[in-house]
């Protein structure tokens, strides 16, 4: 089971429309949120989804779940096209496709109680009513580490750790088998993400669930994720299992994410990247490599033809024409160093 693909994500677009004019508008232009993605997930495995903010992660969740509606492309989900389905059978795939959001404030309605704000899915799809709903929801909050007797409290009255649990148990709520978590636990201390990191890896073994995490702290995607992938600018340019990744990376925009990761060690220093300008914008991306404008090791090739996404080692995947980069890198280092003898 661990082996069967749960969700597949076949080249994915997602472009917001730039208008123009008042009253007749028209189209000028397009933001290029995401721009053909593709990966699989196995069933029981947590996919890592990382990258700078604005380079697609968050939305390529909700696409996934048709909170928005893609512009191209295919998700695959037990055999079936979300894409495809109507109102009435996506609304039945929904008990097993969950979203848990980023921010534990906003996504919690401060006008209902934590009784109905997790028990309103099981309304909504008629699964349980009155004492029986309110039974599942206490059973819900027990899980998640919360008393039972919160059901009658509102989202104010609780820190921002228990509100992400109580976004957890929502979740929960359907049993579904695939989560998307959006950054579930940016918006908290450390020692609280610690806790609903915990959290998931023990729901995840009780319930059999399946994740895509996204997240921006590659420190908290290493603790919990079985693979990796990178996007930059709409695009993945590495994937591979976690421990691969992180002690080789094929990509010259991971290695630079890498070198910026903390050592918790005061004794050990590591060489810090530093990427030269800033990150183009989607609505007018280069052409070629999108990265080529940063890289420390970009030729003429990369400025004109964009790399495919291409097996370099067995279930590791890169986007880069110059593989391996490590050994430019160390050319690179001596030319630099040769040059500043000259001077």
């Amino acid at each position: 089971m661990q082996d069967e693909t749960i969700l597949e994500v076949r080249n994915l677009k997602k472009y917001f429309p730039i208008t123009k004019g008042f009253i007749f508008q028209r189209q000028v232009g397009a933001v290029k949120a995401v721009d053909g993605v593709s990966f699989t997930i196995r069933r029981g495995e947590t996919l890592g989804l990382v990258g700078e903010s604005g380079c697609g992660k968050t939305t390529t969740g909700r696409v996934i779940l048709r909170l928005q509606e893609p512009t191209a492309g295919e998700v695959i989900f037990e055999g079936k096209n979300v894409f495809a389905l109507n109102k009435e059978e996506l609304r039945r795939m929904r008990r097993d496709m969950q979203i848990i959001f980023q921010d534990p404030y906003s996504s919690l309605n401060p006008r209902m109680t934590v009784g109905d704000i997790v028990g309103e899915p099981l309304e909504i799809h008629n699964i349980a009513r009155g004492r029986e709903k309110l039974r599942r929801v206490q059973e819900l909050l027990e899980v998640v580490g919360l008393s039972p007797y919160h059901v009658n409290r509102y989202p104010h009255e609780f820190s921002g750790g228990q509100r992400q649990r109580i976004g957890i148990a929502r979740a929960l709520a359907l049993n579904p088998k695939l989560i998307i978590c959006d950054e579930p636990v940016s918006a908290l201390d450390v020692s609280i993400q610690a806790q609903i990191l915990n959290l998931l890896e023990d729901l995840q073994k009780e319930f059999k669930l399946t994740y895509l995490f996204i997240a921006h702290d590659l420190s908290v995607v290493r603790h919990i994720s079985d693979r990796v992938a990178v996007m930059y600018l709409g695009k993945i340019v590495e994937l591979a299992p976690t421990d691969q990744l992180f002690e080789n990376p094929q990509h010259p925009y991971t290695e630079a994410l890498l070198s910026a990761v903390p050592i918790p060690d005061p004794e050990v220093k590591r060489e810090r990247i530093i990427l030269p300008g800033d990150v183009p914008s989607p609505v007018n991306p280069p052409p070629g490599c999108r990265f080529h404008t940063r890289c420390l090791y970009a030729r003429d090739q990369c400025r004109v033809e964009e790399p495919p996404l291409e097996e370099v080692a067995p279930g590791h995947y890169a986007a880069c024409w110059v593989l391996p980069f490590k050994t430019q890198r160390s050319k690179a280092a001596v030319i630099k160093k040769e040059a500043g003898a000259r001077e």
